[in-house]
């Protein structure tokens, strides 16, 4: 049975800043919002450079930026903390009924409270004292594991009937930008892989001599194309160099400088991403390409591709959970070292037999 079609029409926020795989992987709860309330405004609150994540959804009705870099200053800076102020003002006039932290941490629970909303909607154990901004908890079945999990059983607990829809969507702008890099390479029709090497931790990074290798075999088997991008953040540059000094020789993988919409761009039409857990992951779920992902310190089972299991390689020793010292210790590549270079390649192996999906068209307007 359908349900049924909501009458009232809130104005309601999503208040999820970072990080960007995080953000990617919170669409989910905005589109089970949106089919409970067709008629509602819904607006995003990110931080304002992992906006092109969200900023071209067709559910979403505006996007609030928030410029955590220049608020970051307000404490010792005075225009930046009029700044703030006169921004707060601005989101407060849009008169919000109901809002969702579906971060949970202490300046999303803050910029919730700030909001003046008549339901402030989060987790009751939300970390950093965040629950203390909301005027609706809720409790989470501790066997709801998932993030993308517990954030709809978040909004189920609001009345609102999850739906598990992760697709993203790209901006024309960016879609034609890797058009003018593809024919600039000749890439249109044998199509091309992915890697991306880096994250945030380095307990995270899978060996780079490992991800050379499987660039390697990917270029001379030709089982997701003939040519590779490397994808890193401008700041992950000295990660990225070791593997950028074993391909300088080879005109078939480039690493092209991006901004976030046009490494989605990217992501979107890639026959294969190989990939640590990072954010290029959980876009690639967005857009439904081929993947494997190398898991050290951290669960998949809590933060792994959403309905994905098979594309995960995880550290041996990691079924049972993973020993706390490595997630204490983020720059201990112990763990994750222990994957070699085959079991990478298996997978792979497994991964690109199956067809390659096609790419969903963009939203009609």
């Amino acid at each position: 049975m359908a349900e049924p079609v909501r009458t009232d029409a809130p104005n309601i926020l999503i208040v999820r800043p970072s990080a960007l795989g995080d953000v990617a992987r919170t669409v989910p709860a905005l589109v089970s919002i949106r089919r409970a309330y067709p008629n509602s405004r819904i607006d995003w609150l990110v931080q304002d450079s992992y906006s092109d994540v969200i900023w071209y959804h067709p559910d979403l009705t505006g996007v609030v930026l928030f410029p955590r870099r220049r608020f970051g200053a307000m404490w010792r800076n005075p225009a930046a903390a009029n700044q703030a102020r006169l921004w707060l003002k601005e989101v407060r006039r849009t008169h919000y009924d109901m809002v969702f932290d579906l971060q949970g941490l202490s300046r999303s629970g803050w910029i919730t409270r700030l909001t003046g909303a008549r339901r402030r909607i989060g987790f009751s154990d939300a970390r950093e004292l965040a629950w203390l901004h909301y005027n609706r908890r809720h409790r989470i079945k501790k066997d709801v594991r998932h993030t993308v999990d517990r954030m709809l059983a978040l909004v189920e607990a609001e009345g609102i009937p999850p739906v598990r829809e992760m697709r993203l969507y790209t901006a024309e702008t960016d879609r034609l930008w890797v058009d003018s890099l593809l024919t600039r390479y000749g890439v249109q029709d044998s199509g091309y892989f992915v890697i991306a090497p880096t994250a945030r931790w380095r307990s995270k990074c899978w060996p780079i001599d490992r991800f050379a290798q499987v660039v390697f075999r990917l270029l001379d088997t030709g089982r997701a194309g003939k040519f590779g991008i490397i994808l890193a953040a401008p700041d992950e540059e000295a990660q990225l160099q070791p593997l950028l000094d074993a391909l300088r020789h080879d005109n078939r993988v480039i690493s092209p400088t991006t901004t976030v919409g046009q490494m989605m761009a990217i992501l979107e039409r890639t026959r294969l991403l190989v990939c640590n857990d990072s954010a290029p992951l959980h876009i690639a779920v967005g857009f439904n390409r081929p993947l494997i992902t190398v898991f050290g310190p951290t669960d998949p089972a809590e933060v792994g591709p959403y309905k994905r299991d098979t594309c995960v390689i995880r550290a041996p020793g990691t079924e049972h959970g993973v020993p706390a010292k490595f997630r204490r210790n983020r720059g201990d590549t112990t763990l994750i070292s222990r994957i070699d270079f085959e079991t990478v390649w298996r997978a792979i192996e497994r991964e690109t037999l199956r067809p390659v999906p096609p790419v969903l068209p963009p939203p009609m307007l």
